[in-house]
């Protein structure tokens, strides 16, 4: 009874404390709505979807009505369907860009500021080699050399990413090294790997956890980004760089629907991470639990 009662509290105060800070903040409410929507129109929006978001469903370009809420493209696709479908790839493929570069820029970064010297230099180099190109251009260079597939979009998404992750995991592994836990740490008999790991690690969360929700926004702009030169995926998946990319050419002709809808939703998901950062922290950051 007494062992039941004692673990209790800790996940009580954790939902306790997500409740504050979604109420307190109705900003960072709005964006945990944003992201549920869509994350549930990532798992099941596909199979939610009106019509098949490849076949033609109609007359080529209708504008938006009742049957067809965002209207139809060139190729008589519904457009609403394409647009809900593509949330899977886009939120895929940046989700994966950013757990990899999470791991393994984090890390790289932590090692580099915690043990120092070869470390210190060697992952410094890499970083700033990365820094020394454009980030975009970087990008295409790696998917032209690698080809275009979902794989090659990620690890570029990733690898144009590394030296933020590094740099900021660096900068507050330097400032922890010496703290007092760490030493206290050192005088338990902690190896220097498991201090690192157990230590110094887990309070670089909070402050990644923030870099996590900004990148995945720019890793969206990335991998759309690549689509829409024709750098990414190819027609005729559904995502939302293409979209903008097919319905560009008739803007001029009247037809805005076609690339207003995907540009929309990509300027929606992007918003949203954007807003997640200040709300991951207040949650994650144990300073800010009373």
């Amino acid at each position: 009874m007494s062992a039941t009662v004692a673990s209790a509290p800790p996940k009580a105060g954790l939902l306790r404390h997500i409740r504050y800070v979604l109420g307190e903040n109705p900003v960072t409410a709005l964006a945990f709505g944003l992201f549920a929507l869509l994350v549930f129109a990532a798992i099941f929006g596909p199979a939610l979807v009106p019509y098949d978001p490849i076949a033609g469903a109609g007359p080529a370009l209708q504008p938006p009505s009742a049957k067809h809420w965002f209207g139809t493209d060139s190729l008589g696709r519904d457009v609403f369907s394409r647009v809900v479908a593509a949330t899977r790839l886009d939120l895929g493929m940046a989700f994966a860009a950013v757990a990899i570069v999470f791991v393994f820029g984090t890390l790289a970064g932590t090692a580099a500021g915690f043990f120092g010297g070869w470390w210190d230099r060697i992952i410094g180099r890499i970083a700033d080699t990365l820094m020394a190109f454009p980030l975009f251009v970087l990008a295409m260079g790696i998917v032209a050399a690698v080809g275009n597939s979902v794989e090659s979009i990620v690890i570029a998404t990733a690898i144009v990413n590394f030296p933020i992750y590094a740099r900021i995991a660096r900068a507050e592994a330097n400032i922890r090294r010496d703290a007092g836990f760490v030493e206290a740490a050192r005088l338990s008999g902690f190896s220097e790997g498991r201090i690192l790991l157990t230590e110094v690690a887990p309070n670089l969360l909070p402050i990644m956890m923030v870099q996590v929700s900004l990148t995945l926004g720019y890793a969206i702009l990335n991998c759309a980004g690549l689509s829409f030169i024709g750098l990414g995926i190819r027609p005729p998946t559904p995502e939302w760089g293409i979209m903008v990319a097919e319905g560009a050419s008739t803007i001029i002709s009247g037809e805005w629907w076609i690339a207003l809808f995907p540009g929309l939703a990509l300027m929606l998901a992007v918003f949203t991470f954007n807003l997640l950062g200040d709300g991951l922290r207040d949650i994650v950051d144990p300073r800010k639990r009373t």
